[in-house]
């Protein structure tokens, strides 16, 4: 498992400034205006609610954009990542933007040997963070330690239905994946990240792993959290099966062809038993 997550660590840390850089990830937008909010966050708006004044941490981070937008939201952030080339471009987007975020380098589950445990209102996952885990049990035992009693997760994730999707195929959906957390991981090799680049990448091969709905539910169940909100959305924010998708009102896609057969993302909300 630490030579899959040695690899991965290693694609995201040159990734980091090609992300940092793209339109995707509108690091412009955020210091041209102070109200800027990621995508991610603007979507969750209604869900999220006010969480002014809260001790919110961010796992899986990246380079800070849907911190930074949660910070903005009036809750005291903290960011955390493995990868200490996205760490850097997360406090020189925070610095610019005149916003105090506290950033750690960890990853997941040593989350709580650089953060204080039991500290936390709040505990945020953002889209496309969870495939990068092998182990969900070990995220919700992470999750529930950083959380204060009566503390709540907030996450927002792709689908493992469409995870489970071969996106290579433009006319028709084709289960190929797994769906349920397996041991070994999913292999993949690309020499291209997800945002428009010119910059082919060295660090080509990473390792991924799927899990399913009911173990994210009963993964956080048996640590004692209450789940308090579950919503299936058939939308998301990057085209993920090209071909068969367009662009929504919302700036998500969504399927061109019967949107009603597939979910493409959830948001999850549970509260630490106090």
């Amino acid at each position: 498992m630490s030579d899959s997550m040695d690899l991965n660590r290693r694609s995201w840390d040159e990734r980091a400034s090609l992300h940092a850089a793209s339109e995707e990830y509108e690091v412009g937008k955020f210091i041209a205006d102070p109200r800027h909010l990621s995508q991610v966050v603007r979507f969750d708006l209604p869900r999220l609610g006010d969480i002014s004044g809260l001790r919110a941490v961010h796992l899986q981070c990246h380079i800070g954009t849907d911190t930074l937008s949660l910070a903005r939201l009036g809750a005291q952030m903290s960011g955390l990542d493995f990868s200490a080339q996205s760490l850097a471009q997360a406090r020189a987007l925070a610095q610019r933007c005149d916003q105090p975020i506290e950033y750690v380098e960890s990853d997941v589950y040593a989350a709580d040997t650089v953060l204080a445990p039991g500290a936390f209102d709040l505990v945020y996952t953002g889209i496309g963070a969870l495939i990068w885990l092998p182990s969900i049990e070990r995220w919700a035992q992470t999750v529930a330690t950083l959380l204060k009693p009566g503390g709540r997760l907030f996450l927002r994730e792709g689908h493992p239905m469409l995870l489970a999707v071969n996106e290579d195929y433009q006319d028709r959906l084709v289960i190929e994946y797994p769906y349920f957390e397996r041991q070994a991981p999913m292999v993949w090799d690309s020499d291209q990240t997800y945002v428009e680049t010119d910059t082919a990448l060295s660090e080509t091969v990473t390792h991924e792993w799927s899990h399913g709905l009911g173990e994210v539910v009963t993964a956080l169940l048996r640590q004692g959290m209450q789940i308090t909100a579950l919503v299936e959305h058939d939308s998301i924010p990057w085209e993920a099966l090209p071909g068969q998708m367009s662009k929504n009102s919302a700036g998500e896609w969504s399927l061109d062809k019967d949107p009603w057969r597939l979910p493409l993302s959830y948001t999850l909300q549970a509260v630490k038993a106090g």
